[in-house]
């Protein structure tokens, strides 16, 4: 039985079986790795009805705790929300093994013959907070790209991690790979947190996926290298050769179909030049839907509030969104590039020219042309699921999905040769 009051014990006993069970997986063949993630969805769905049994507990705790109404969305699930865990991890399931790929070989003078080979990271620490899914998205991807994890859920979502990762472990059963290769940290004590986030000697890589809090906390606080996700501050750029319909679809949909994602939209910059018309088509349809906008200058009407300087930069995560007029497609340019977050950003426009320029002079993660900022997920990029997205620029940007959670080595054959 596991000493849940002596942290760092405990954690140092999850952090040397994950080790352990990493260099086991790091050549476990894609047959076996396919077939853990295909049993492991056949479980989920099997226990669908103990998994959502779970979620009720952490919905009421969620309920006690006061979380907000998209806090309480992402936490909860249904059968649709078990069905779409299901289809992600046969997804992950069916994609290619990057483990083993040769990203690239070439001959040298000398007689070398060198390839550069996709390895695992190693163990992976995942720190989420609420969304339950996670815990199978997250599994799935450290389990294909051949690295163990230790996932440390949201206390929220305690009871729905643990159901999820008990399905996990059965599809690591059924393939004969190591139980220890997916592990739930057992205990809602933040202690835990700070522990794997030290864990050096165990821990090769934190991937934190939450709010600025978490996000802050894990980037100040950890020794262990971290691919971090901050807030998703998203602005979508009306543009004066932007189509009315295109817009009006692409803003209620980035907006309004899930509020507390990272990839919802969370300020608007309307070109002068159309804030009297298209401008305020598109103000009109977020109030009528029930949006509470927070405007400034000509877009501002009866039922908008006005904006102050608290609402640049600010992810609301609600039925809440921003909006500014902006001189041109540059003033919209240096708005992102003052209060964006590098995560997500979209220009709405029929104009080649304007999209290129914003393609081209801004750094985000996902940039965007026409489409619904609600697509910034691994699953809508064709990698079945994300384990998060990278706003940083180091090794993994965008979303994270099997591939970005790999290395390289480099294999280097010769025929007895020697340096002169």
């Amino acid at each position: 039985m596991k000493d849940l009051d002596n942290i760092p014990a405990l954690m140092a006993d999850l952090g040397a079986r994950a080790k352990a069970a990493s260099r086991e997986l790091g050549f476990a063949s894609a047959e076996q790795k396919t077939s853990a993630l295909m049993a492991a969805a056949d479980t989920v769905w099997a226990r669908r009805a103990e998994i959502i049994e779970a979620n009720a507990k952490d919905l009421e705790f969620g309920r006690d705790k006061g979380l907000s109404p998209a806090m309480m969305d992402r936490l909860m699930l249904d059968e649709a929300r078990v069905q779409g865990m299901v289809d992600g991890l046969r997804t992950v399931a069916q994609q290619n093994d990057p483990v083993g790929e040769v990203m690239t070989e070439w001959d040298m003078p000398s007689g070398l013959h060198i390839q550069r080979v996709r390895t695992p990271l190693g163990v992976i620490g995942v720190i989420y907070e609420s969304r339950p899914n996670v815990t199978a998205d997250a599994g799935a991807l450290c389990l294909k790209s051949g690295n163990a994890v230790i996932l440390r859920g949201g206390s929220e979502s305690f009871h729905s991690s643990g159901a999820i990762r008990d399905c996990l472990v059965e599809g690591l059963k059924v393939a004969g790979l190591p139980e220890d290769a997916i592990q739930l940290v057992p205990t809602r004590d933040r202690a835990a947190v700070s522990e794997l986030l030290t864990m050096t000697d165990y821990v090769d890589v934190i991937v934190p996926r939450g709010g600025k809090g978490l996000v802050g906390l894990v980037q100040r606080e950890a020794r262990v290298p971290v691919f971090a996700h901050l807030e998703g501050i998203v602005h979508i750029y009306i543009d004066k050769a932007a189509d009315l319909q295109k817009t009006l679809d692409v803003v209620m949909n980035a907006k309004t179909r899930r509020t507390g994602i990272c990839g919802a939209a969370e300020c608007l910059l309307i070109h002068q030049d159309v804030v009297d018309t298209l401008g305020r088509d598109v103000i009109n349809a977020m109030l009528a839907a029930g949006v509470e906008v927070h405007a400034e200058g000509g877009l501002q009407i009866d039922e908008t509030l006005a904006a102050t300087d608290a609402d640049w930069g600010k992810e609301f995560l609600d039925m809440i969104i921003a909006a500014r007029p902006v001189a041109d497609i540059d003033g919209a340019i240096a708005h992102i590039q003052t209060y964006g977050s590098n995560h997500t950003d979209c220009i709405m426009t029929e104009d080649k020219e304007a999209a290129q320029r914003f393609f081209t002079r801004l750094d985000s993660a996902i940039l965007m042309h026409n489409a619904s900022t609600q697509f910034a997920d691994g699953g809508e990029f064709g990698m079945g699921a994300e384990i998060g997205i990278a706003t940083g620029k180091m090794h993994a940007r965008g979303p994270v999905g099997a591939t970005q959670l790999t290395s390289f080595k480099y294999l280097v054959t010769g025929d007895g040769t020697t340096r002169s």
